[in-house]
Formats: C-alpha cells, structure tokens, sequence
C-alpha cells in the first residue's frame, strides 16, 4: 500500500527540538522530566504544546476532562485520520514515553502544511488528560471519558494521591474545556510510542507494528493486623501485617513465573505503618498489577490471587480488604491499520515485525470507537518510566516518517485498495 505522496518525509531536527523543548518542562535529574497529571508543570507542558498548535492555525478543542485536540480541515468534511498520545509523566518519567506521539503527530500536520498538501479527510493531533495514572487512577483516564467509558461527572470527583480533585485541579490549571464528553470518533486512529520494552532493541528490529494491547488488572490491599512490640512478641501470637502483605508480593512473582508465557506481575507500591524497627507493622497498603494478552488467563490469575489472599487473612489473623483500581480487558487492535503499519515501514525500507504491547496506551481506549493501531520504536535495554529511557533519533524520526505515511495511507478514501 501506497500513499498519494509517497517521498514525503517529516523535518527530523524540528521533531527532536521541540522533544528537547517539552522535556525542559519539569525536568529531574538524568534527563528525565516529572509533569504529574493537573500540576502546574502539566500546565506548562499543555501551554507549549497548545501554542505549536495555534502557530498552524489548527482548530483546537478542549473537552470537559481536558483533552486537546487539535484538527486540520480536509477536502471534505467528517471525521479526522487522528494521532497522538500523551504529554502527563509518571514522577521519574523519560523524554519520549506519550510526548513522542504527540509531537510526531504535531510534526505530521506542520509537513503537510509546509508542503501544501490538503488531504482528504481532516487530520488531527490529540493529548488525553492523565494517561499515566500516578497521580489520579485509573490510567488512561483522559482517552476513557472521550470514548465514553466513563462518565465526565464520575471522572472529575475522583481524588487523587495527593487529596485533589480532577474537576477542581482542571479549573485550576484552566483546562477544564467547554466541548463534550464522549468526544467525536474519529474515522482511523493511529499512535506512535516507544516500546517501553526490549524486544526490538533484542531482535534488532527498528519498527513495530502493533497487534493489540494486554488486558491490566490494577487492585490496592488494606492489610489490617496488629501492631504490638518486637521484642516481647512470641512469632507465634503476631498479627503481622507486614509479613502477610511480604507473602502477597512473594505470591505475585510466584504466580507469574507459575503461569509463564505474557503472564506479568508487579507489586509498585507497599507501605507499613508505623513503619518503625522495633514495632510489628499493625497496617500495610500494596498495589498488586497483573497483566495478560489472554483475558481468560488474566481472570484466572485474579482468581488465584484472591483464594490466596482470603487464605493468608485467616492464617495469619488479620483483615484484608481490596479494591479495584483499574481494570481493561486485552484489545485486538484493526488488522487493516496494523496492515498499513506493517507494509508502509516495509515499504520505507525498515525492519519491522508484529508484535503486542505489554503496556497501556490511549490507543486501546480509542480502539472502542474506531480502527486504531500504533507504532513502536525500540527502547535502550527496555528501559521507561525512567529519566535513562532512550530512543536513537534515527529511529525516532523513522517511527515519524512511518506514522506520517500511514496517516496518508488511510486518508484515502479506500485505504484497503491505495495504489
């Protein structure tokens, strides 16, 4: 498959400044940068990246979760070929992860402009409110409400880590927009990333074309025991709660390597209380994360997660009580868009293979709605949600050229048939 303008090539030294640029927002130490959803330096992050957008003369949109999407008129009307991701951070993010396929998408449109082609369907560019989900649960928040997965008014009174409320930090930072929830679907979507892990840096495969995305299953433990003094304690009388949450992230691994195949498993939170050397920990809190390709087999690792934990309480004599956080079934994402990808990054000359993602992306909500696919550029050692994640620029550029031919690919009106 061909687009109409086959040698069109993105500006790659504009695409790796203006990554430099956004990454200056809110940077730690190592490179990295630190935009928590809704913070002021979200704000800023949101400013510039607006104002790249005003300079094209783009059509932008805020909706009532503060996603922003921004379009280019086409020949005819109806929905827009669309790209994009996210520009929020997790507290020890990298320069690439989301910001990448927002200014890839923004890099896209301004060649278009600088060329002076006028594409059949609109094209449009898009950042969804809380992505990560550090700071506000669950993850993907944005791109759930704008697909109507969640209600707007459900979605502003969630509260954060840190005790704010997404409704109230949106009027805070002045991104609580006017336009609606769900958010028009678009005719195609498709989203550049970095892989986030080491499979084509491994396999020495510069593009990957996205197949679908795991299911995630997120769930926050409350162990209750009791706190009582370490050294006059027989083991045999404690209610620890410290060592029953220790037998939940032993289980978690266990469970993983048991089932074997994409079966993951983390524990990325544990706190103790009092959290003092000579006292037996009364309360623990843990985040448990289990992630699958199989939605069969990512209930059944829920299933037995839960038997163990029920188990463990009455063993060990303390309460346990869990709640969800977040939860998504696996996607399959379009088999034509995942074509296109596949055949476009061929036809430019790069390696590339299929492949599925084992993280989260807004481009599985968005999938609810449309044909939707994603590119993938290698990740350093597979390294991410760190200020040592690197891209080469040359693969940052050809994920860029990749995703502009695509997007070209399916603005015609018969993408299947492009010649």
């Amino acid at each position: 498959m061909t687009s109409r303008f086959p040698d069109l090539r993105i500006d790659g030294d504009r695409l790796l400044r203006r990554i430099d640029d956004l990454a200056a927002i809110g940077p730690i130490d190592g490179g990295g940068s630190c935009r928590l959803a809704l913070t002021d330096d979200d704000r800023a992050g949101r400013d510039l990246v607006v104002t790249w957008m005003r300079d094209l003369g783009l059509d932008i949109r805020i909706d009532g979760i503060g996603n922003v999407v921004a379009t280019r008129p086409g020949r005819t009307g109806g929905p827009p070929v669309m790209t994009g991701s996210h520009i929020d951070t997790v507290r020890t993010g990298g320069r690439y992860d989301g910001n990448l396929g927002v200014l890839a998408g923004l890099e896209v449109i301004e060649t278009l402009v600088g060329a002076g082609i006028e594409t059949e369907h609109p094209v449009a560019v898009g950042f969804f409110t809380d992505e990560e989900g550090s700071r506000f649960a669950p993850d993907m928040l944005g791109s759930l409400v704008y697909v109507g997965g969640v209600a707007l008014e459900e979605a502003l009174d969630i509260v954060g880590i840190d005790g704010a409320v997404v409704g109230d930090e949106l009027e805070r930072i002045g991104y609580r927009g006017i336009h609606p929830c769900p958010g028009p679907a678009p005719r195609a979507y498709v989203e550049l990333h970095i892989e986030q892990g080491p499979v084509l840096e491994a396999d020495g495969v510069t593009i990957g074309a996205v197949t679908g995305v795991q299911g995630i299953s997120w769930t926050a433990y409350t162990v209750d025991g009791q706190a009582n003094h370490a050294g006059t304690t027989p083991m045999d009388l404690r209610h620890d709660a410290g060592y029953a949450a220790a037998a939940i992230v032993t289980h978690v691994r266990d469970l993983a390597v048991r089932m074997g195949g994409r079966q993951v498993a983390t524990v990325g939170r544990l706190d103790l209380h009092p959290d003092l050397v000579n006292v037996i920990a009364g309360t623990a809190t843990l985040t448990v994360d289990l992630r699958n390709t199989d939605e069969s087999l990512l209930r059944g690792a829920e299933a037995d997660l839960a038997a163990f934990v029920a188990d463990l309480a009455i063993a060990e004599g303390v309460r346990i009580d869990g709640h969800s956080l977040a939860r998504f079934e696996p996607v399959e994402f379009d088999a034509g868009v995942v074509d296109t990808v596949f055949e476009t990054a061929e036809r430019l000359g790069h390696s590339v293979s299929r492949m599925p993602s084992g993280a989260g992306h807004d481009a599985q909500m968005l999938a609810r709605v449309c044909p939707t696919g994603m590119v993938f550029v290698p990740s350093r050692d597979g390294i991410s949600h760190n200020p040592a994640e690197h891209t080469d620029p040359a693969d940052l550029v050809a994920g860029a050229d990749v995703l502009l031919q695509t997007m070209l690919s399916l603005d015609d009106p018969d993408p299947r048939e492009a010649e």
